[in-house]
């Protein structure tokens, strides 16, 4: 092996997690021991990703020998697979490396002998023994692995390529508070009025990284609560927003308890905005607001034909089996949240249980409930689809639900990155901080994180005290 490079051993869980990792180590190189390989091919039967991820690296790995066979047959040579196989995509060329002897003991440190991880441990130290100028690290997203290996002695590091950001803290917050001298320092800018909006056009200042359908507000006495429509040529386009916190102007019933929710409440109501992501601990209103806003331009303003609702069917607890029925029965107990807001929003103050079951009917018959393992090969047109608990979703799957969108459909992702359920994401590595992220530059998308809980002062204090 060539030295001056690390050599990166990769744990099975990162080529499951993502199978193109085998190709982000720039110029270093890999290596794969053979108990990676007995895994990945007892993981490779069924339906999930996992299995199909463990497919694909398969894949990647005999593309990648087949094409050094043909290399080496063309210069009248025999394929030595302990010669390496060369890693041509991307701009820097690595190795891959595979485990070609037997490990002598079969343990690392005396430990105990056909455990898979004590088998990969043994791989990294032999291959250290074997090279021993050059730096090996174990790369595996299993922290107790890693902590194995940190008390035999062998570095090991989580698999952080897929990190939409570094630090959580740093993620894209959508909205933002002016200073108190923003009109003085903008004192030179256009205003109009145009169809019952107020714009305004100013030059961004050199601290003002604003992205499209930001939302900005100035507390205080001259308090204004303004919206970033578009920025061109070191312009920025601003819109005063629409009040949803007064009686006389709601959605569906719903107005708004606070800045934040009527914030949300712009971006759910404008047909401009194609995508909307909604992050938020439980109580801040996420589900409610977005199926109110559905509704109003469902039933009321007939934007969309209706509305879909899915999400990620991830058990909390102990998995209590096989649903019966058909596949709206069988992802019911899934929707909790969607019949707890339906009850808020179909309470009619006339008609009694007579018009509360005629309105569940009409709902009914114009909200779909939908599982997403179905998602694949399919496009939704002129629908508004809401992704529920989005946060359990990978950057590969919430891809796969967005590419669904056909002309004029909405997608509105909701989630909190604080509940996670699903083995191997992240905070930095979660599916929806990836879509936040990547989407916050374009002009169609609005994203906002709310903080405030509106459930009870019950709710309010127990996620502060619990």
């Amino acid at each position: 092996m060539t030295r001056g490079k690390r050599i990166y051993v990769l744990d099975t869980n990162v080529l499951m997690h993502d199978p193109t990792s085998l190709f982000r180590f720039e110029e270093h190189d890999v290596f794969i021991p053979m108990t990676v390989l007995e895994e990945l091919d007892a993981a490779k039967k069924g339906q999930s990703e996992v299995s199909r991820n463990a497919r694909q690296v398969s894949r990647f790995i005999n593309e990648l020998i087949e094409n050094d066979r043909n290399r080496k047959i063309e210069d009248g040579l025999d394929l030595r697979l302990a010669q390496g196989l060369r890693l041509d995509r991307g701009p820097k060329i690595g190795r891959l490396y595979f485990q070609t002897q037997p490990n002598d003991s079969g343990s690392a440190n005396g430990k105990k002998r056909g455990i898979p991880d004590n088998l990969i441990l043994a791989s990294v130290v032999a291959l250290r023994e074997a090279h021993a100028g050059t730096p090996v690290v174990l790369v595996t997203k299993d922290i107790n692995l890693r902590i194995k290996a940190s008390i035999a002695g062998i570095t090991a590091e989580d698999y952080e390529n897929d990190r939409a950001l570094d630090d959580f803290s740093l993620l894209y917050a959508g909205h933002n508070e002016l200073p108190a001298d923003f009109w003085d320092q903008h004192s030179e800018l256009r205003s109009w009025s145009e169809r019952g909006h107020t714009f305004y056009e100013l030059t961004l200042g050199k601290t003002e990284d604003w992205h499209p359908h930001q939302f900005l507000y100035l507390p205080g006495e001259n308090e204004i609560e303004l919206r970033v429509l578009g920025i061109k040529d070191g312009k920025a386009i601003l819109q005063i927003v629409d009040d949803y916190s007064s009686g006389s102007h709601t959605v569906w019933g719903i107005q708004a308890r606070n800045r934040e929710q009527n914030f949300a409440l712009n971006a759910l109501m404008d047909p401009e905005v194609d995508f909307v992501s909604l992050l938020g601990t439980a109580g801040t209103g996420k589900t409610l607001l977005a199926l109110a806003a559905g509704l109003a331009q469902v039933l009321d303003q007939q934007r969309y034909r209706e509305i879909i609702m899915t999400r990620a069917t991830v058990s909390v607890g102990e998995d209590i089996g096989f649903l019966p029925g058909t596949e709206e029965e069988k992802m019911t107990p899934w929707m909790g949240a969607l019949t707890d807001n339906l009850e808020v929003l179909t309470s009619p103050q006339e008609g009694g249980a007579w018009g509360r079951a005629a309105t569940n009917d009409l709902l009914a018959s114009r909200i779909k409930i939908r599982a997403m393992n179905f998602m694949r090969g399919r496009t939704f047109l002129n629908r508004y689809v809401i992704v529920d608990e989005a946060q359990n979703l990978t950057p590969k799957q919430i891809k796969t639900l967005i590419t669904r969108a056909g002309p004029g459909t909405k997608i509105i992702c909701l989630g909190n990155v604080e509940q996670i359920d699903t083995p191997y994401l992240t905070e930095t590595t979660s599916g929806l901080t990836y879509a936040v992220d990547r989407f916050k530059n374009w002009e169609h998308s609005a994203h906002l994180t709310l903080r405030r809980g509106e459930r009870s002062r019950l709710a309010d204090i127990a996620s502060e005290v619990l």
